[in-house]
C-alpha cells in the first residue's frame, strides 16, 4: 500500500474519531442511530448484495467443499488476523495476549494457517483497533451501516480503517502476498456466510424488522468483545442468540 493511500486512510480515520469525541458516552447496548433513514437504505443495499451474490456463493461453497476444506479456510482467515490482534493487544497493554497471538501466527504459519497446530491450547482473544479505542475511553459514536461491510459504529468503523494501515502483513511485498491480501476479504465473507448460513437467513427472512434485529445483535456482540477491557468485577455474563453472528 502506498504512503499516500496510508495517509489518506489515516486522515479519514482521524475525521471519524473527531466526530466520536463530540458524542456523549452511550450506555451498554444503548441505540444511538441518528442516521437511521440512510442506514436502512444501505442495509437494503447490503441485503440485495447478499441475496444475489453472497448467499448463492456461500450456499454453493458449503454444499460442495468438504468440511476439512471449510475448516482449513476458517483457520486461514483466523490466522491472517493474528498480527493485528498482536498489535492491538500490545497497544492495550495486553502483552500476554499479544505474545500468544504472535506465537499462534508463527506456529500455524508452518501450514500457512490452514491447520491449527495449536488446537486445544490457549487461544488469543481477538482484538481490533476499535477495541483499542474503547480501552482508551473513546466514545463509540453513532451507529453506521457500511456498504458491503454491515453494522459498525463511528468508533469501530474508524478502527477498521486504522487496522488496514497498521496491519503488519502490508509490509510484505510480492505477488503472492498481494494476491492473498486482495482475496482475503472475499474468502472471509464467503466462509463466514457459509458458517452462519441458517442464522443469517433467519434474521433476513423471519424478522419483523431485520434491520433493528441486526443492529441489536451488533451492539450486544461488540459489548461482549469490549468486556475484555473491563476489570474482572465489572464484566457481565450472559449469552446472546447471535453471539457468533458478527464475530468474523
Amino acid at each position: 500500500m502506498s504512503v499516500m493511500v496510508r495517509l489518506l486512510l489515516s486522515a479519514c480515520a482521524l475525521s471519524f474519531l473527531a466526530a466520536c469525541t463530540s458524542m456523549p458516552d452511550d450506555e451498554k447496548t444503548a441505540i444511538n442511530d441518528p442516521f437511521e433513514n440512510t442506514n436502512r437504505k444501505i442495509f437494503a443495499f447490503n441485503l440485495a448484495v447478499d441475496n444475489y451474490a453472497l448467499e448463492p456463493a456461500a450456499n454453493l461453497y458449503r454444499n460442495t467443499a468438504p468440511e476439512p476444506v471449510q475448516r482449513g479456510v476458517r483457520n486461514y482467515v483466523s490466522w491472517s488476523g493474528m498480527p493485528l490482534t498482536a498489535v492491538n493487544s500490545g497497544l492495550q497493554g495486553k502483552f500476554e495476549n499479544a505474545a500468544l497471538a504472535s506465537l499462534t501466527f508463527l506456529v500455524n504459519g508452518l501450514t500457512f494457517g490452514f491447520v491449527d497446530l495449536m488446537e486445544g491450547e490457549d487461544q488469543p482473544e481477538h482484538e481490533d483497533f476499535g477495541q483499542t479505542l474503547a480501552s482508551a475511553g473513546l466514545n463509540q459514536g453513532p451507529y453506521l451501516m457500511v456498504p458491503f461491510i454491515g453494522s459498525n459504529t463511528v468508533r469501530s468503523a474508524s478502527g477498521r480503517v486504522v487496522d488496514i494501515v497498521l496491519n503488519p502483513l502490508s509490509a510484505f511485498s510480492g505477488e503472492t502476498v498481494s494476491d492473498a491480501r486482495t482475496t482475503l476479504p472475499i474468502v472471509s465473507a464467503v466462509s463466514f456466510r457459509a458458517t452462519h448460513f441458517d442464522t443469517i437467513n433467519d434474521v433476513k427472512n423471519n424478522s419483523l424488522d431485520a434491520y433493528a434485529r441486526a443492529r441489536s445483535a451488533y451492539y450486544q456482540q461488540r459489548d461482549k468483545l469490549l468486556q475484555n477491557n473491563l476489570p474482572k468485577g465489572e464484566q457481565q455474563d450472559g449469552l446472546d442468540e447471535f453471539e457468533t453472528f458478527f464475530t468474523e
